[in-house]
């Protein structure tokens, strides 16, 4: 029964857009990255992103981008992928599943429309740069 299904919560993973110079493009980019502040590897791991909203009245979405990394080792951070700047305007979804000793867990983040911009970064726990951080 559904009742009897333990879905077991995601502690101290999170996801984090931080702001670097690129060369290809000669000005400051943003990077999703997946942050483990945890004590235990993650397995198995698959992020889901799209980007998702409403521009001049007029529903916009992009396609779906997939990415999967065998293990994400304890306190430390992988890059995602580049978050191009027109779909900043719009919602940033991400849909993260992975393994913790063979037991699965997943959650979606959301960086909302225009949420990330330096008016909402804060320090990114393990790389100590500045980012907006969604848990």
């Amino acid at each position: 029964m559904k009742k009897d299904i333990i879905i077991p919560k995601v502690e101290n993973v999170f996801l984090a857009a931080i702001q670097e110079w690129s060369d290809d493009f000669m000005e400051k980019v943003w990077y999703a990255y997946l942050v483990n502040d945890s004590d235990f590897l993650i397995e198995s791991v698959m992020v889901v992103s799209k980007a998702f909203g409403t521009i001049d009245g007029e529903m916009k979405k992009t396609s779906l981008l997939r990415h999967a990394f065998v293990s994400v080792p304890p306190v430390s951070v992988m890059k995602i992928e580049m978050i191009e700047k027109s779909v900043l305007a719009l919602n940033n979804e991400f849909m993260l599943t992975f393994f913790i000793d063979d037991k699965l867990y997943d959650k979606k983040f959301i960086f909302k429309s225009h949420s990330i911009s330096e008016d909402f970064v804060e320090e990114v726990p393990i790389l100590f740069v500045d980012g907006v951080i969604v848990r």
